[in-house]
């Protein structure tokens, strides 16, 4: 007979989540727009390199081809920080959030939801910070996240929140 496992991972994912939101940065370009973008990019530092060619000033070819690399570079750091996202679940037991870096190392946090602070500067700015707090714990989450977007999240978890202390756990 086998022993008795308890996977506490699979145990959490059963129990209904009340809230549950995925948070990741915008992207600047879908593939195809990208694509294009460095297509003109190349056609017209090329052609104005060439000018400067035929002008007699061939050394700012190069610093054209500098300037479509760069674009190119810029956009492909672009695409892989958009690769990142965190996950917020609010259950009865425990808000969770995991962190997903481009690179793909995962970190997850366990919160008692009753204790939580949802912290956000009223009226929120470019530099605002939503914080979770508890217990002299703090952690960062939608870093990425416009000022609008951060506001617009704080208020639907601190509605949650509110709503799961008030009426207690069960269903919503």
């Amino acid at each position: 007979m086998e022993p008795l496992t308890l996977d506490v991972e699979a145990a959490a994912e059963k129990t209904p989540a009340r809230f549950d939101a995925i948070l990741q940065p915008h992207t600047s370009l879908e593939p195809r727009g990208f694509m294009l973008v460095m297509a003109l990019v190349g056609v017209t530092s090329f052609i104005a390199g060439i000018a400067f060619v035929i002008a007699g000033a061939w050394p700012v070819f190069g610093f054209f081809g500098l300037d479509a690399a760069l674009v190119y570079v810029a956009f492909k750091m672009n695409y892989r920080d958009a690769r990142r996202y965190e996950t917020v679940t609010l259950t009865d037991e425990e808000l969770t959030v995991r962190k997903v870096d481009p690179s793909g190392r995962r970190r997850t946090f366990r919160f008692q939801p009753y204790w939580l602070q949802v912290d956000l500067d009223d009226p929120p700015g470019p530099g605002s910070e939503l914080m979770l707090r508890t217990h002299g714990m703090a952690l960062e989450i939608g870093k990425f996240l416009t000022a609008d977007e951060k506001a617009d999240f704080a208020r639907a978890l601190r509605a949650e929140l509110r709503s799961l202390r008030e009426r207690g756990p069960g269903p919503a």
